[in-house]
């Protein structure tokens, strides 16, 4: 089996230890680092996101495999070249609306997220929309993705994709939403970027919005 098979096994199955060797196995041959992760480590939890919106997994299950994909990251960080660090897919503020304490969903996406390469900022629960540009401008993210479970709550969201249109800094970020009330058609009329369904969708989403940027850098 090839390495990245192995890895993509290994990852789906929350193999810590065995993520953890073919890390090292991958810096002792002298393969790319980078593309391990994400043809390898990355597309191994992208299908553990499946199988967890399919309800195959769990989140012990998808926690696990999240551990070992960290762990493994930990080992080949160090050996990533410039323009390369973990976290290198771009940079994402993330937070469940203003109104809304709940946070489970939401910390499944950063989860995902931070398994795919991307650097998540996570704003915590009930977080005003001010302070979501804030954080964006401050990090100087590429994204701005806001939750909600509640349906008093997605309200808030139109007003988060305005604020950021009267500060001028629309073109900047992408904004991404969902959470279990909010659906494509509500996230297009509030004028957002992106929609996703679940933590795996959320991922595929972030990827997609920014790889028109990096095409054109």
């Amino acid at each position: 089996m090839k390495l990245m098979e192995q890895i993509i096994e290994a990852t789906v199955a929350g193999d810590q230890e065995r993520c953890v060797s073919l890390a090292r196995e991958v810096v002792a041959q002298g393969a790319d680092p980078l593309q391990a992760i994400e043809r390898g480590f990355s597309r191994g939890m992208s299908i553990v996101g499946e199988k967890f919106a399919r309800l195959e997994y769990y989140l012990p299950e998808l926690m696990r495999c999240a551990d070992a994909t960290k762990a493994a990251m930990e080992v080949l960080r160090p050996h990533l070249g410039k323009g390369q660090a973990a976290g290198g897919r771009g940079s994402i503020v993330l937070g469940t609306i203003q109104g809304d304490l709940h946070d489970l969903g939401k910390n499944i996406v950063r989860t995902m997220l931070e398994a795919a390469g991307f650097t998540v900022h996570d704003l915590g629960c009930n977080v005003p929309v001010r302070q979501f540009v804030d954080q964006a401008e401050q990090q100087r993210a590429d994204i701005i993705a806001a939750s909600a479970i509640l349906t008093t709550t997605m309200a808030y969201m139109p007003d988060l994709v305005g604020l950021v249109g009267e500060t001028g800094a629309r073109g900047r970020f992408k904004i991404m939403l969902g959470g279990a009330p909010v659906t494509p058609e509500f996230a297009a009329k509030a004028g957002a970027d992106g929609y996703g369904e679940n933590a795996a969708q959320a991922v595929d989403v972030a990827k997609n919005l920014l790889q028109p940027n990096k095409d054109g850098k």
